[in-house]
């Protein structure tokens, strides 16, 4: 039972604050970063190669993704680029941006992820009963960190800039800043300044709402299934650190407690990973050129009535 109160932190922000290491020259979020990007390469690049079609001599098996990885990955990024991205950027751009978009979801997938791992609680725990101080050095929600999340909507804002310029070039890139208001009459310049300013401020706006939401939700969670664990601590504390009934049944239930909240955590990892990335396509999508798809959709759709109406030569 001594165990099992030793996961609670006497601060329940201890889960989500990040802390300098080494000399105070990086973070504990920075290493935390660093690793799971490695694993994080490592395992896409598996991925790749199980779901890469084999050599001939494996026959009909060679089209066959092995491993539940592969296949879940395979399933996923299907299932996002049919029913999610083609749907929003169309599939010119989505198969330029896709392989942005994947890596923006699963890389946030495996630090959401990661941060359920009780890795700082287990080190605690090992200082705890070696009677050392045990100082921290990977662990935590690295999502739980603004910085984190902040640099994640920067790289994000970069893409759709650039893609913005690239797609309506300087000239329809101020005229969507304008509201397309542009050229207009003299009279409506007010109005143009104003949509201008809102516009601008609009563009540093959607990325910094990337990085609030992502980093809000994740300090949420975990600050809550700290503070469940925390209330078997304090009822120990209040009993003066004996062991008693009435400690044992609220340590029970706050356990209890913070599992469910851990498998709540756990689709919120997902969620917020899938909004990240799906908020970033819906961005750029802002940012492109419609009326060439819509055109097409006319012709085909003439095309088709032509087809019918028109009787067919002999």
């Amino acid at each position: 039972m001594e165990l099992l109160l030793q996961f609670a932190a006497t601060e329940p922000t201890d889960h989500v604050t990040d802390k300098y290491v080494l000399g105070g020259f990086v973070t504990m979020h920075t290493i935390t970063v660093v690793v799971i990007g490695a694993l994080f390469v490592w395992a896409m690049f598996a991925a790749a190669k199980a779901i890469a079609t084999g050599p001939e001599s494996q026959g009909n098996d060679r089209y066959t993704t092995k491993g539940r990885w592969a296949q879940f990955v395979e399933v996923v990024v299907t299932y996002l680029h049919d029913e999610m991205l083609i749907p929003v950027l169309g599939e010119k751009h989505t198969k330029r941006f896709l392989p942005y978009l994947m890596t923006v979801f699963f890389f946030v997938l495996f630090i959401n992820v990661f941060g359920l791992i009780p890795l700082l609680d287990v080190q605690h725990l090992i200082g705890d009963l070696t009677g050392k101080h045990f100082k921290t050095y990977i662990g935590g929600t690295a999502t739980a960190s603004i910085t984190v999340t902040g640099a994640l909507a920067l790289v994000s804002f970069v893409v759709i800039q650039i893609h913005g310029f690239r797609e309506l070039g300087i000239k329809g890139y101020l005229q969507h800043l304008c509201g397309g208001l542009i050229p207009g009459p003299i009279y409506l310049l007010p109005v143009v300044a104003i949509v201008f300013v809102v516009e601008v401020a609009g563009q540093f706006i959607k990325p910094a709402a990337l990085a609030i939401r992502l980093f809000a939700n994740m300090v949420a969670g975990h600050t809550l299934m700290a503070v469940l664990l925390g209330f078997g601590k304090v009822a120990l504390d209040g009993a003066g650190g004996s062991l008693t009934l009435g400690v044992g049944g609220i340590t029970l239930i706050s356990a209890l407690g913070a599992l469910a909240i851990s498998f709540l955590e756990l689709f919120v990892a997902f969620l917020q990973a899938f909004i990240f990335m799906f908020l970033t396509a819906v961005f750029i999508s802002l940012m492109s050129h419609h009326e060439e798809e819509h055109d097409t959709h006319d012709h085909e759709h003439e095309s088709t009535l032509a087809a019918v109406i028109e009787p067919t030569a002999p």
